[in-house]
């Protein structure tokens, strides 16, 4: 590659093109609407086609350049598109998918087969390249492959991925429902309470399909996810390749109780009726949010970017009133919905005297504590792995399409990573997922050359010591991250055109995730479904009246794709309803 398409590191700040971004709204929303909805992140977009397709009137406003929230794809580097934040595409819920027909408003998705590719650090045995580990749909190869390290595992596996996907089954029915309403069980008039036994169907339907394995269920979500992997296998890169699954997003080792749950997250997965798939989007991440837009905007609703809310307008009767801009502009409206955190909700966004004393303390008191840092790179060449050396003709091979699991020789190495961030340091072997999306779809990279995204754990939001992180401290990290990628692939670090470094506190300021966490809030048990994101406002409904969540932070929580949203809007229809 010529010396002139290499160019310096990137800030983010440097180039920002959102894809899509010109066809919305640059003018300023109208004064009045039916509902206002903070923020342009994909929950709000889908509470804004579902409240439109409701007969209300809706304007989203989102603060940034580009819709999308963390689902998006900028041009941060000259010829380089990236999904930025979120760059793989599963549990994006089917009947929304339907509903909103978004194939027909332009999302495509290049499925992925095989999905995980983990290569070992070790020397090769007779001339042989290094062992490496890479499954895919096919139970049939995925023996062969994990038969390398135990015939036993091999044997077990068929009846391991069974046993997941009956959990994950039984489970559906909670994403696509609100929480059990216990005030409305509990409390009021006996006709109230009547109706509101409802909301126990979606939760007595799952207890009925888990019926005898309800016991391992409760394990799985409550026990370390070593415990339940250490029954089940022995050899260690399959161990370590399937625990990254469990940790992948969150502040917790592979011996931390609870670390089970995300793992069902990932069996839960699925695209275009293909149980347990994971997609990219075609132009990167920002594809889905551009499609749901579009569907929305079909409806009628009105998409504004660079329209940043400053408050919640609350009125003399203390109920939403619509919102005031930053610019100190209204926009009134009868209901204001809000994808953003419930941080910045309630915490930034909202009059705190309009707020009970008792909920803000709640409130104060959720999680966003991230280990996450994303890293975006655009290479001028395709990595070449000592496990899986490319062939001559340089034509991508099926493991460059996977997730590729770096430092996961062994579930210790993975405990030493946390450690280390724990410590607040940067983990100096960290767990490394690695993503090269233009193996697959062209439109993101020239010719001959790929983008690499990288999403790293653990890294702390404060340094050792309360240290803020600095450019020195960024560049240091890239470089021990590509030092290690150079162990496995040699000469990719040399292959690197530019990158872009987004640290918690990055991953904040960039995109509003209150401490870079990408869930809007941990998915431990204590913020989970009735709890989530506090259990006063678990059905979405917030104490002040007319307004509402509808982000990540409510249920059923982060990489569940469009449910927040659609629980949201129909909580909302639901009140018109019964007014």
């Amino acid at each position: 590659m010529a010396a002139a398409m290499r160019f310096a590191y990137f800030r983010t700040a440097l180039v920002r093109v959102g894809v899509g971004s010109r066809t919305y709204h640059s003018s300023a929303p109208k004064s009045q609407y039916d509902a206002v909805i903070i923020g342009g992140g994909h929950n709000g977009l889908i509470a804004s086609a579902y409240l439109q397709k409701g007969g209300l009137k809706t304007a989203v406003l989102e603060r940034r350049h580009v819709l999308g929230g963390a689902a998006v794809s900028e041009e941060i580097i000259p010829g380089f598109c990236f999904s930025r934040a979120s760059y793989l595409l599963s549990l994006l819920r089917p009947h929304i998918y339907q509903d909103l027909e978004l194939k027909k408003h332009g999302l495509k998705v290049y499925m992925r087969d095989p999905n995980a590719f983990t290569p070992l650090l070790e020397e090769g045995v007779g001339g042989r390249p290094p062992r490496s580990l890479l499954l895919g749909t096919d139970l049939a190869k995925n023996q062969k492959e994990i038969g390398k390290f135990s015939e036993k595992d091999a044997k077990v596996f068929p009846d391991y991925v069974a046993h997941l996907e009956k959990l994950a089954c039984a489970i559906h029915p909670l994403l696509d429902a609100p929480p059990v309403d216990v005030l409305g069980i509990t409390q009021g008039p006996l006709r109230k309470r009547l109706a509101a036994m409802k909301s126990l169907k979606p939760l007595v339907k799952s207890g009925l399909k888990l019926g005898t394995n309800i016991p391992d269920f409760y394990e799985l979500i409550t026990a370390p996810i070593t415990k339940v992997l250490n029954r089940w296998f022995e050899s260690e890169p399959l161990r370590a390749t399937l625990a990254t699954d469990a940790l992948i997003g969150a502040n917790i080792s592979p011996s931390s109780p609870g670390s089970g749950y995300v793992l069902l997250h990932h069996v839960m997965g699925e695209l275009e009726m293909e149980k347990g798939a994971w997609g990219y989007v075609e132009g990167g991440m920002g594809g889905v949010s551009k499609s749901i837009a579009s569907s929305a905007r079909s409806l009628g609703a009105e998409i504004f970017t660079e329209q940043e809310v400053g408050q919640v307008l609350i009125g003399p009767d203390g109920s939403a009133k619509g919102v005031v801009m930053k610019d100190g502009t209204e926009v009134h409206s009868k209901l204001v919905l809000s994808n953003a955190t419930p941080h910045v909700t309630f915490r930034q966004l909202t009059p705190q005297d309009a707020l009970p004393q008792e909920f803000i303390t709640a409130v104060n008191q959720i999680d966003y504590t991230s280990p996450v840092t994303k890293i975006n790179v655009a290479v001028d060449k395709l990595p070449n792995f000592l496990a899986a050396p490319n062939t001559a003709d340089g034509k991508p091979g099926p493991h460059h399409q996977c997730s590729i699991h770096l430092n996961c020789e062994s579930v210790e190495v993975l405990e030493a990573a946390y450690r280390e961030g724990q410590q607040g340091r940067p983990s100096s072997r960290p767990m490394l997922e690695m993503v090269i999306p233009s193996v697959l779809d062209p439109t993101l990279a020239p010719p001959g050359c790929h983008v690499v995204s990288f999403f790293i754990q653990f890294t702390p939001y404060w340094l050792e010591g309360g240290r803020a992180w600095t450019d020195e401290d960024r560049e240091k990290f890239a470089n021990t991250v590509f030092d290690r990628v150079d162990c496995y692939a040699p000469g990719f670090k040399d292959s690197i055109i530019g990158k872009e470094i987004l640290t918690p506190p990055d991953l904040e300021r960039e995109f509003g995730l209150t401490g870079g966490n990408i869930f809007h809030g941990a998915m431990s048990l204590d913020q989970l479904y009735l709890a989530r994101p506090v259990p006063s406002i678990a059905n979405y409904r917030s104490p002040i009246k007319g307004l509402y969540i509808c982000g990540s932070g409510s249920h059923p929580g982060g990489g569940v794709m469009g449910s927040a949203g659609w629980n949201a809007a129909m909580a909302v229809l639901a009140d018109l309803k019964r007014q």
